[in-house]
């Protein structure tokens, strides 16, 4: 009989083996998320959208993912040892998301 145990995601190998990708928003849940994933043993990967013009952004005080959400998600891969990457989205969202809107 094989040995079928699970990992904590469900997966029946150790975490070691098993790749995971984390949305990363920047803020607090997805990076404990990421982090805890890290600490037991999983190949994280962490992933942000860039959905909006960053240098627009960051001159928006106090608006919701002004910019800094990027740096955070990239701050906390680096202090925990994976790999984060920023998919440039902005052109797409915009075309089919805010323009298709209005």
């Amino acid at each position: 009989m094989l040995d079928q145990r699970l990992n904590s995601l469900g997966l029946p190998k150790p975490p070691s083996e098993t790749r995971v990708v984390v949305a990363m928003s920047g803020g607090v849940d997805s990076s404990v998320v990421a982090a805890m994933l890290k600490d037991e043993g999983y190949d994280v990967v962490g992933v942000t959208l860039q959905l909006y013009d960053h240098g627009a952004a960051l001159a928006k005080k106090g608006a919701c993912c002004a910019g800094r959400d990027i740096h955070d998600a990239a701050r906390v891969a680096e202090t925990m040892g994976f790999p984060h990457y920023v998919l440039d989205y902005e052109n797409t969202f915009r075309e089919a998301v805010i323009e298709e809107a209005s």
